[in-house]
This record gives C-alpha cells, structure tokens and sequence, in this order.
C-alpha cells in the first residue's frame, strides 16, 4: 500500500463501521487512483526503447502509442491498470519472430502518457483509434483491466480475429468487489461504491455493469478466446478464468499456469507457448499443442 493511501484507509474502514453512503464516497478516489506511475522493468527495456512511439488523442487528451515489427497482420496488445505496454515485452518477441506487427499504448496516467485519472472510456477509445489506423486486428490480447477492455471493444464491435484474456476479470463488478475485500469494508459499501462509479463514468446508462459483464453477453460467435490465468494470482482470483472461458464453451481454451503470479504470467513459457499457437494457427493450434483441455499445467518463467 502506497504511503499516500494509509491515512485515507484508515478513515475509510471507521467510515464502513458506522455509514456505508460515506464510506463509498470516501472510497471513489482510492479506487480511481492509478498512481505511482509502473516503471519499465529491466528485462523488458530493449522491447521499450526499440519500439517505435507514436501519439494518439483520444477523449481530448494525447496518449503514446508503441509499434514493432512490419508484418502485414497486426495484433494488439492492451495493459492493465497501473500497468504500460512494455510489460508484454516477452509476448512482443514471440510475436515479432512469428512476422507479426504488434501495437499496444499507454492509457492515461499510465507508462509514459500523461494525466491523473483513466477509466474504461480511454481504453475503448484509444482501441477504437488503433483500429481506426491499423484495420482489423488478427488478435488482441489483454492483461488484467485490459483484458476487460478488449472483450468489451469486440463485443461492442471492434473487429478481431481472436482476443487473449490473460489474468483478466471476467465482469467489472469484480473490480468493486475484490478492491472492497482488499481495504477491508463491507458489502454495503461496496454497494454504493459500485453506484457512485457508475454515476461518474456511465452517469447516461441505466445498467452500466451489463455493458461490461463478457459471461452474460459473451464475444460474438465467430471470435475465438484463449483465457490465460495464474493459479496463485492474489490480485483478480482464477475463478474469473474459469467463469469465462465457461461463457465461451468449445470456442474457448484455457491455460492455467502455476507460480506466475499477476504480472509475470505475461512471460511465463506457458503463455508464449499458447499465445503464439493461437496466433498462428487459432484453436486448432492450441488442441495440438495440448492447450485443448480445462485445466493445463505450466511452468512459469
């Protein structure tokens, strides 16, 4: 927990004791915050400084935008929150050997772009762009709120041939709920943390969880799902997995690794493995590499 948040927490539990109304408000700004900024790990440095970087405005403010590779497909990769697109360094290799070209950006107030806040909006939007610029996307692949994100934009139209849900949430009610659990209130105020989000960033939509809810309204049927998870994964549980690639029946595959964690899942051998099979040959291509049954055992790098 940043040091910035301790005092805010501890109003926020005395807040949950004795007025859930209050204690959601006082818990907007915790759950909004997307600082501090994720700094480009080691490992994945040379992916960053050899990408080429580009701008984007959406939503009325600029964010950067990563490139690699020349191939004819483009695939798209979407970080999570408080995350940056050179996490997926690793998969940005496998894939750049297979000739594909691989594009990715930094959300608001995350990696190197700009501002203080992002929400759902500046992912769709900055989705919407990317294709707008690159054409059809052979796959998307997103890691955690990402993940989210890219099934929300194909199921609301953005046009894919694939999406990869790695260490992703299968509904946004998730997110209200695992944060109430991680700071300690309870469900009431997590009730009405879910409806003062809501009113900020959807204040137009009736039902603003349903438009991001990918097991009650599933990806389209001709778009294929590859679900990747970490079985020790303590911040979005991998019963999230299960419940999606559930939603998705025979058109879903589902990894399942072991000691990966959140984060290093991304360039765990597993997921390379299963998300260059499923590049370059679709479903198929994971049944024969054994990635076809419900639950497959990995190891993590």
């Amino acid at each position: 927990m940043h040091p910035a948040t301790t005092v805010p927490l501890a109003m926020l539990r005395t807040a949950d004791r004795v007025s859930p109304e209050l204690a959601g408000r006082l818990a907007l700004p915790l759950f909004r915050q997307v600082r501090p900024t994720l700094p480009v790990r080691p490992g994945d440095r040379a992916v960053h400084e050899h990408a080429e970087r580009g701008t984007i405005t959406i939503r009325g403010r600029e964010i950067v935008t990563y490139a690699w590779g020349r191939g004819a497909e483009t695939v798209l990769v979407v970080h999570g929150w408080r995350g940056r697109a050179s996490q997926f360094g690793p998969i940005v290799r496998e894939l750049r050997a297979e000739g594909y070209r691989v594009v990715g950006f930094d959300a608001p107030a995350n990696g190197d772009s700009a501002g203080r806040r992002t929400d759902i909006r500046d992912y769709l939007a900055a989705i919407e762009e990317l294709q707008r610029r690159h054409g059809l996307f052979h796959l998307i692949v997103g890691h955690s709120f990402g993940a989210l994100a890219a099934l929300t934009a194909v199921r609301e139209g953005t046009a894919a041939g694939g999406v990869v849900a790695i260490a992703g949430m299968a509904d946004a009610r998730f997110l209200v709920d695992s944060f109430a659990s991680r700071v300690g209130v309870g469900a009431a105020t997590a009730d009405v943390l879910a409806r003062q989000f809501a009113r900020r960033v959807l204040p137009d939509v009736q039902e603003p969880y349903a438009r991001f809810d990918a097991v009650a309204d599933p990806l389209p049927a001709a778009v294929p799902l590859l679900v990747v998870h970490d079985r020790s994964d303590r911040e979005v549980s991998a019963s999230e997995a299960l419940r999606l690639h559930a939603a998705h029946g025979e058109r879903s595959r589902l990894v399942l690794t072991d000691g990966a964690g959140h984060s290093r899942v991304l360039g765990a051998d597993a997921t390379l493995d299963a998300v260059t099979a499923f590049a370059t040959g679709g479903l198929p291509a994971l049944d024969r590499a054994g990635f076809g049954a419900i639950e497959v055992p990995a190891a993590s790098a």
